[in-house]
């Protein structure tokens, strides 16, 4: 009776033995899937979790970035294709308006001679920088159009211009003189300034 029960006693050792030999073994085997229980370091230190799990298999790889669509035509979750984004050319125009002032631009020397009671009319033109953009808009004005020449206190020049002047240059303005009205003999001056008003 004593020897049956030392043979059951060697064999439940020899079969405790023989089931760490196989985990060891299976632990070395299969090196490229992870453990489900990690062995613990010599030093008592478990680098995971107590409730940690290993996934079943091999762990799948992640993209890093999305897939570039290879049919040729891009299409959304749907299967419909996806519309690009849409691209405008916008052209911009820019328009200044720049506006110039009319302007006399040339000087008159009006030079003359009066003898007796002559009445004498002088023509003279009148040139502007350009030509006005409005008919019957702009006029021409003196800083004087009647003149007392001589200084005797009686007015003896006078100044004529069209009431409008519509053309770059004005060749319808004379001055005229009236020699009666001149008491004082000897050569006279008079320095008259024109502009160009709005209005007439």
């Amino acid at each position: 009776m004593r020897k049956i029960i030392s043979v059951g006693i060697f064999l439940l050792s020899a079969l405790l033995a023989l089931g760490t030999d196989i985990t060891s073994d299976n632990s070395n085997t299969d090196s490229g899937i992870i453990n489900k229980n990690p062995i613990i370091d010599e030093g008592g230190y478990n680098p995971f979790p107590p409730d940690f799990i290993f996934p079943e298999g091999e762990i799948p790889e992640i993209p890093a970035g999305p897939m570039v669509p290879t049919t040729g035509r891009d299409v959304d979750e749907l299967g419909q294709v996806r519309i690009l984004e849409k691209t405008y050319t916008v052209m911009l125009e820019s328009k200044v308006n720049i506006f110039v002032p009319l302007e006399v631009i040339t000087d008159i020397d009006i030079e003359t001679t009066v003898i007796g009671d002559q009445i004498v009319d002088v023509p003279f033109e009148i040139e502007l920088n350009r030509k006005p953009e409005k008919e019957n808009y702009y006029s021409i004005r003196y800083s004087e159009n009647i003149i007392d020449i001589d200084a005797d206190g009686t007015p003896d020049t006078y100044i004529f211009s069209p009431k409008y002047i519509n053309e770059k240059v004005s060749k319808d303005n004379f001055v005229r003189i009236y020699g009666e009205n001149i008491t004082k003999e000897g050569t006279h001056k008079k320095d008259i300034y024109i502009t160009v008003e709005i209005g007439g």
